[in-house]
């Protein structure tokens, strides 16, 4: 199988922490160059400084941004990609916070939608050029298993995510001819700070304890548990490969089987 990814540079965005590190780290065995991209400059300094090295070319950097500034987000995207074209796009945010869809007030949807809709797009339109010119790119983006199944307490983020699904869609219809292929990975229940604002919240609300809800909610999983942050990172990795060239278009749960949906 053909994984090897020496040559090619991967831009991960929020990189910091949970799915997003785990992705980093995945690409970068891989053999790809990778830039990893988010809020905290610390944080994201320390995470280039150990990504791993599989060969002595290989070089990682970070990019300190803000995906819910569309504008800065282009132009900084820009001068990276002048400068080193981007060929694999990860495109990953933190979810929406918690909450009905019914008391949702308009301004928390289109924060949503910038931060992930928009941005996606943004970073998109900035690194196809490159990925048009090397006849090869891999865009990802890491969603939810919403797309499949919207699930109850986050109705915004099922709202957004959808969006994002079908805009993957479209896209992937634009680009293939060019041997450029756009996936979602739909993630379930992963063991990340966000799975940990949801167990909070349904807490909240049901006057549960958190290690019930986090209980009741692994029972619902025919694995039986949370997933690692490493194993949707090595879906994500997969579909970034070579050996993923004739894969477009998809939504991949890597959920422990929770969706109960084809």
């Amino acid at each position: 199988m053909r994984l090897d990814l020496t040559g090619r540079h991967a831009l991960v965005c929020g990189a910091s922490q949970g799915i997003g590190r785990a992705c980093a780290i995945e690409l970068a065995l891989l053999g790809a160059d990778v830039t990893v991209l988010a809020r905290r400059a610390d944080v994201l300094a320390a995470l280039a400084n150990e990504l791993p090295r599989s060969h002595a070319a290989q070089r990682h950097g970070f990019l300190v941004a803000d995906v819910a500034d569309t504008e800065t987000l282009r132009r900084q995207v820009d001068g990276l990609v002048a400068a080193h074209p981007v060929h694999i796009l990860i495109n990953n945010s933190g979810g929406p916070p918690p909450g009905d869809i019914a008391t949702a007030e308009p301004a928390t949807f289109l924060d949503a939608y910038r931060r992930h809709l928009l941005a996606n797009h943004t970073l998109a339109q900035a690194v196809l050029p490159g990925m048009r010119a090397a006849g090869w790119g891999r865009i990802v983006n890491i969603i939810s298993t919403s797309v499949k199944e919207p699930i109850a307490g986050i109705g915004v983020s099922n709202a957004t995510r959808g969006a994002v699904a079908n805009w993957a869609k479209t896209l992937a219809g634009e680009v293939a001819a060019d041997g450029i292929t756009v996936n979602n990975v739909l993630p379930g229940s992963t063991d990340t700070p966000r799975i940990a604002q949801i167990v909070a919240a349904k807490a909240q609300t049901s006057g549960r304890s958190m290690h019930d809800v986090q209980q009741a909610m692994a029972s619902a999983i025919p694995i039986g548990r949370f997933a690692d942050p490493a194993e949707t990172a090595a879906a994500v990795a997969f579909l970034a490969s070579p050996a993923a060239s004739y894969i477009t278009g998809i939504n991949l749960p890597v959920d422990g089987g929770r969706t109960r949906s084809l």
